[in-house]
């Protein structure tokens, strides 16, 4: 029971930032393929700030519920990794099928990238506010700690999605940068991707989440130099 209620609180914590991150990064993916010319997202509804819709009962609830409790119970490090309903996306209706793609794929990680600053910069506002208003200590600690689990999910996200590994963002960049006979070889490895991505994010290097974590944790740690409230970011992860 001692172990039941921080778990719960934790996660009541985290599901706001998290469905924020997805949701947002799905809309962008949709937003930015109906400004160049696909608007099957937007007719289909999923550029909407609406959670529900992009929702997928095992990558979003199951799966990142599984492995939460998993790593926490085991290293005693919570760890989530999960996934949305992918955003439908014509690349025939694109006005350039090839760069618009890239185009439409870079938008997911740059706006978690922009929710990680202003996650950041809530935390700036509020030291603000608590000098002219008495605000309760329990919800500070509530909103600082749903502040900073916002700057990680988000800048977790990011650097996830930009691996360069098909079916991630990263892969669909990296798909629009290579000259064509590589691009039509490197598209083939599609069908492995996520059996690839669950390999590195399993096997260990002594450290979860194994070598996945370790390709990623550069990156995150490079960007979090740049974004408010940092250092209250390296107090709770060890980054």
């Amino acid at each position: 029971m001692n172990q039941i209620l921080p778990t719960l609180l934790l996660l009541l914590l985290i599901a706001p930032p998290v469905l924020l991150a997805i949701t947002v990064h799905e809309a962008a993916h949709g937003w930015v393929a109906n400004r160049r010319g696909d608007p099957t997202a937007f007719l289909m509804g999923r550029v909407t700030f609406n959670p529900l819709r992009h929702i997928d009962p095992v990558g979003t609830i199951l799966v990142p519920a599984v492995i939460f409790l998993t790593s926490k119970a085991l290293v005693g490090v919570p760890f989530l990794f999960g996934w949305a309903k992918p955003v439908p996306v014509d690349w025939r209706r694109l006005r350039n099928p090839r760069w618009d793609m890239a185009l439409v794929a870079a938008a997911g990680p740059l706006v978690n990238l922009l929710m990680a600053f202003a996650w950041g910069l809530a935390i700036k506002a509020m030291a603000l506010v608590v000098t002219v208003v008495a605000v309760p200590t329990w919800f500070l600690q509530l909103f600082v700690e749903m502040c900073v689990v916002g700057i990680i999910i988000n800048l977790v996200l990011m650097a996830l999605n930009l691996f360069p590994l098909l079916p991630l963002d990263g892969g669909r960049i990296l798909n629009a940068l290579l000259p064509p006979p590589l691009a039509l070889r490197f598209s083939r490895l599609e069908r492995y991707g996520i059996i690839i991505l669950m390999a590195l994010l399993f096997l260990p290097n002594g450290n979860p989440p194994g070598l996945l974590g370790a390709a990623l944790r550069p990156v995150v740690s490079g960007v979090l130099t740049v974004i408010p409230g940092s250092a209250l970011v390296r107090d709770r992860f060890p980054i």
